[in-house]
Order: C-alpha cells, then sequence, then structure tokens
C-alpha cells in the first residue's frame, strides 16, 4: 500500500517538476534581462526631470487625438473611423519602409474591422507621389506625410499642382488604359 502511495506522489512530483523549472528558468532570465530595477531608478536624475517627458507625452497624445478627429470629421464613411485611421496608416507606413509581412497581417485586421481597403491604396499611392519630399532622418516627416495623405488621398506635390489640371487629368486618363496592355505583353513573349 505504501509502494503505491509513494509512486503516485513520485508520479505527481515528477509530473510538476518540469513546468515549475522551466517557469523558474523564465522569471531568472526575465530579471536577467531587465537588470536591476533600482539601479536604473537611482540613476541620479531628479524628480523634476520626469515632468519633462510627461508634458511631452501627454502633447503627444493629444496630438493623436486631434488626428483622429480631424480624419474623422475630413473623410466620410468608415475610412475616417479611430481604428481605421490608426490601422491604416500604420500600414501604409510600413510599406513605405519595404516591410511587407508586417502590413499585411494589420490588413487582415483592418478589413475585419470593415474598414475599405481601397483608401490604403489610394493613401499609398498619394504618398508614393511626396517621395522626394520625405526625409528618412526625420520619422515626423512620413508620419506627417502618411497623415496627410490619408485626409486627403488626391493631394499633390507642389511642383505638380502648378500644372493645369486638365492635362493632369488627360495624363491619368491615359495612363490607365496603357497599364492593362503592357501586362499581356510578357505573355505573348514566351509562346513564341
Amino acid at each position: 500500500m505504501r509502494r503505491g502511495v509513494r509512486r503516485l506522489q513520485n508520479a505527481v512530483l515528477r509530473h510538476l517538476a518540469c513546468p515549475v523549472i522551466a517557469l523558474l528558468i523564465g522569471i531568472g532570465g526575465a530579471a536577467a534581462q531587465s537588470g536591476d530595477t533600482r539601479a536604473q531608478d537611482q540613476s541620479g536624475k531628479p524628480a523634476s526631470g520626469n515632468a519633462a517627458p510627461a508634458a511631452d507625452v501627454t502633447r503627444d497624445n493629444q496630438r493623436k487625438t486631434d488626428e483622429f478627429v480631424e480624419a474623422a470629421q475630413a473623410v466620410n464613411g468608415p475610412a475616417g473611423n479611430p481604428e481605421c485611421v490608426w490601422l491604416g496608416r500604420r500600414v501604409v507606413r510600413l510599406m513605405w519602409l519595404d516591410d511587407l509581412d508586417t502590413p499585411f497581417r494589420h490588413l487582415d485586421l483592418y478589413d475585419r474591422f470593415g474598414c475599405p481597403g481601397g483608401h490604403v491604396q489610394a493613401t499609398f499611392r498619394c504618398l508614393t507621389r511626396f517621395g522626394g519630399q520625405i526625409d528618412p532622418k526625420v520619422s515626423e516627416t512620413l508620419s506627417s506625410r502618411v497623415h496627410a495623405c490619408w485626409i486627403n488621398p488626391a493631394a499633390q506635390p507642389q511642383a505638380a499642382a502648378a500644372a493645369p489640371p486638365a492635362s493632369t487629368a488627360g495624363n491619368a486618363a491615359a495612363a490607365a488604359p496603357a497599364a492593362p496592355a503592357a501586362s499581356p505583353a510578357p505573355v505573348a513573349a514566351p509562346a513564341k
């Protein structure tokens, strides 16, 4: 009888030992990566030094809120909803930075919220028109341009805005049929 109880106790202990050991290793690894938090807190910075970053965070949050309100007022339909604005601008920004895997995952969420995919496409098209004006060293340039294109996807760079609108419309109409005609040409070439 005692042997049966002893075997059961050993089996239970062995069964629980692996998860407990894994948990302890995980906690130890996390503590080793984060370092000593007391040393970080006592870095010699005065308490008033935290007031400036707090003000920056407050100002940044207010700016984001204002951008969402501006988008809701300027864009009709679901593309002006805050979740669509947030996800859509993130998708366009990541596509501009040549990260294609992450935007595709975000697009799944974007579609799930009922946001229009055409608005992302129009915004990215607008962003490519302003490519020469985006400073890669200043991230705020890209963010502000993405927001401006989200609000008005038909925006044109200043040099193109000086051109007469009739010629711009004619060029856009001429460019649209040319694109589909170009795609069958590669298919016909291998048939020779």
